[in-house]
């Protein structure tokens, strides 16, 4: 993979702890917003336009706000 992305400040949920799960963690410069696994730091890496970014993030806490059960896990992502 490229080295293009090891710059960035990369973070993950506050909620996703330290078992080693299932994380993606999220970067946001000023350009795009990038997403990567947490478990493959250095392997590929999605791009989206932050208004792209902006959507994904409110209508999966509308869908957490409709069936709180079904959206934890999603929801914890995003805090």
């Amino acid at each position: 993979m490229s080295t293009e992305h090891e710059h960035l400040a990369w973070f993950k949920s506050s909620y996703s702890g330290s078992g080693g799960g299932d994380c993606v963690e999220v970067a946001m410069p000023p350009a795009a917003v990038h997403v990567r696994d947490s478990k493959v730091p250095h392997g590929p890496v999605l791009a989206f336009a932050a208004t792209e970014w902006t959507t994904f993030v409110r209508h999966v806490r509308e869908l957490t706000l409709h069936a709180p059960e079904s959206g934890l896990a999603m929801a914890s992502l995003l805090s």
